[in-house]
């Protein structure tokens, strides 16, 4: 009967997590954009557009049209970015 109760309040304890964390990500995010191309090697926020990896820091390479950063508004082409994912 413990572990059954020591399970799910763990369980509780991480959908609780996930529920706090994602507003506040999207809070951070406000007054940002995706710019391509910016990201450095291991320092992507997030998938690949060309779909070759799903998670942040997973960059092969500096600067990969395919990569993206969240940068702050109005800055990504003054960067040598583009706010436009490349073409497939």
């Amino acid at each position: 009967m413990s572990k059954s109760v020591a399970l799910h309040a763990a369980l509780a304890s991480v959908l609780a997590l996930g529920v706090v964390a994602n507003p506040v990500f999207a809070a951070d995010d406000k007054g940002k954009e995706k710019c391509f191309g910016v990201a450095k090697k291991g320092a992507n926020d997030c998938a690949s557009a060309n779909g070759s990896h799903s998670c942040a820091g997973q960059a092969k390479m500096d600067n990969d049209p395919n990569e993206w950063k969240f940068v702050a508004a109005g800055t990504c082409e003054k960067m040598g970015g583009k706010t436009m994912a490349p073409g497939k």
